[in-house]
């Protein structure tokens, strides 16, 4: 493995190596108190606590739909599909609108949030705190509901594309 110790990190050289661990690809939603929808597809989504039970993701400072995840009290996460890449693409696009009329999704009941159809997993949080964490927030939610489609299989992303978890054959 190449570098030395103490040698600057560039920003795509840093990425790049980020990228060589797989994560599951989620779409996380809001509604804003106007009521407008929001959402954004999220790589950097992990579970923070069992008891209790917390979880976090890490959103651009850059995101046009900053403002309405700062402001909102509940999101919801939405752990896509392996046929939603389509979907991931839509909210991974830096400020432009969001088709809304176009999905298929309802609002949850606890967030107010959108829920993706089709998901293999969505929880529904209230935002529980917001850090800073560089170029990006860090935004931490207690789950208040939970939903999976046990027999769903979840879209990965690895190396900068999408890819679908295949079975090994062991079990």
């Amino acid at each position: 493995m190449g570098g030395e110790p103490g040698m600057t990190v560039e920003p795509r050289a840093f990425r790049d190596t980020l990228g060589r661990m797989p994560t599951g690809v989620t779409v996380i939603t809001t509604t804003a108190r106007d009521g407008e929808m929001h959402g954004v597809t999220i790589g950097s989504f992990s579970s923070l606590s069992l008891t209790p039970p917390l979880v976090l993701f890490c959103l651009d400072k850059d995101a046009n739909c900053r403002q309405a995840f700062l402001d909102s009290t509940h999101f919801a996460v939405n752990v896509l599909a392996e046929d939603q890449s389509g979907l991931s693409s839509i909210f991974a696009t830096k400020n432009s609108p969001r088709p809304w009329q176009e999905l298929d999704y309802f609002i949850g009941e606890t967030s107010g949030a959108p829920l993706m159809a089709g998901a293999v997993a969505q929880i529904e949080c209230a935002t529980e705190a917001i850090h800073d964490g560089g170029d990006h927030d860090i935004l931490i939610g207690r789950a208040k509901t939970l939903a999976t489609d046990d027999e769903g299989r979840p879209l990965i992303f690895f190396a900068g594309g999408y890819r679908r978890l295949e079975a090994d054959g062991s079990s």
